[in-house]
């Protein structure tokens, strides 16, 4: 159950947040500039390529590289050579995981390794094995870390990852908005100097600029009915999220936004683009899950049995409303199953500033429901 008197109760969430995700949320655009700062220092934009490469590989450890790796390829655009390499092995500890590259990956190739720890042997030895293969090799990590020594050894670029002292107390989630945005600034910045994407130091500080907007419209000194993120947790308090999103960058944010849910906040969610989401989830909409399907049972006791969960459809999109959209159609849909409808669309803005609003937002309630619900 979420403890909605808890969300207007700043000193209660700050004790409830023992992980700091909500500073981390409420940093990130601070995060972004030091982490643009730390790339600049580490000398990206000093960098004279001889071109593009063949493929981009991205190494790392859970959802934060996988993250980082939709992200880069959905910026990329169509035909996008970014490619991320999942790890084996036989437990999600940084001594279990193991990263191989491809037979095919040689000198006209780049890989990038994203990882919030910098302890993980097999990424040290990845380093190495794309320094023998003539792999060109850059990493973002914690300075003074394994990882940073052997892309030294290597002859790769390393960039400090731009921590807080909250990130040392306990392992990080790689859900973390702080996490996302420290591994993510330093990649755009390399991937831009490189002519893949479109990235430059103002984007940038637009970016962290849009964040700290975000910041102040969902912060948890605002009061839930003018806080979009607070108000989201609320409506997604008893519900089974179902994420639907419309335009390119509005995918990679609603799949984080789900992984976030299960990651911080223990719940799950289904995500699925417009418009092949209103096939997909049509059925599961008319089914029990549907508002509809069972109404409130009237002999149902309310103090040992949990209210029945139901589906509630979260619309995010990348682009104004006009034009060619399934919005109205992925309306029409719910609304006809009795489905209620959240919609999240971001101002006016570039394509990596819209694209970082509807993390923020999604971030900060991911964060909201998380500790509402652990109070």
């Amino acid at each position: 159950m979420l403890d909605e008197s808890l969300l207007d109760t700043s000193e209660a969430l700050a004790q409830a947040d023992r992980r700091g995700l909500l500073r981390g949320a409420a940093e990130a655009g601070a995060r972004v500039r030091t982490a643009a700062r730390y790339a600049t220092e580490a000398g990206v934009q000093e960098l004279k390529p001889d071109g593009r490469p063949r493929a981009v590989l991205i190494a790392g450890p859970g959802v934060a590289a996988t993250h980082a790796a939709d992200l880069l390829g959905t910026l990329a655009g169509p035909g996008s050579p970014v490619t991320r390499l999942a790890p084996t092995g036989v437990a999600p500890a940084a001594g279990a995981l193991r990263w191989e590259l491809p037979g095919w990956a040689g000198s006209v190739d780049l890989l990038l390794i994203a990882t919030p720890d910098g302890t993980e042997p097999s990424l040290s030895l990845l380093a190495d094995q794309a320094y023998r293969r003539g792999c060109s090799v850059a990493a973002v990590a914690p300075a003074g870390t394994p990882l940073a020594e052997a892309v030294a050894g290597a002859h790769g670029l390393f960039m400090p990852m731009a921590t807080a002292p909250y990130d040392h107390g306990e392992p990080l989630a790689g859900s973390s908005p702080g996490v996302l945005w420290a591994l993510l600034t330093p990649l755009l910045a390399l991937l831009d100097r490189i002519g893949l994407l479109t990235a430059p130091p103002d984007a940038l500080e637009k970016v962290a600029d849009r964040l700290d907007h975000i910041a102040e419209r969902c912060g948890p000194a605002i009061v839930t009915y003018s806080n979009p993120a607070k108000t989201l947790a609320a409506e997604l308090a008893d519900a089974l999220p179902v994420v639907w999103t419309e335009g390119d960058s509005a995918g990679p944010a609603g799949r984080r936004f789900a992984a976030a849910l299960a990651e911080l906040a223990g719940r799950p969610a289904l995500v699925a683009e417009l418009p092949e989401a209103l096939a997909a989830h049509a059925a599961l909409l008319a089914g029990p899950l549907a508002a509809s399907a069972d109404p409130d049972d009237f002999f149902r006791d309310r103090v040992e049995e949990p209210p029945a969960l139901h589906a509630r459809v979260v619309l995010l999109r990348d682009r104004p409303i006009g034009g060619l959209t399934a919005a109205p159609a992925a309306r029409d849909l719910a609304l006809s199953h009795d489905t209620p409808i959240s919609e999240l669309e971001p101002e006016a803005g570039g394509e990596l500033e819209t694209l970082a609003e509807l993390i923020a937002v999604t971030d900060f309630a991911a964060v909201y429901l998380a500790l509402a619900s652990r109070a």
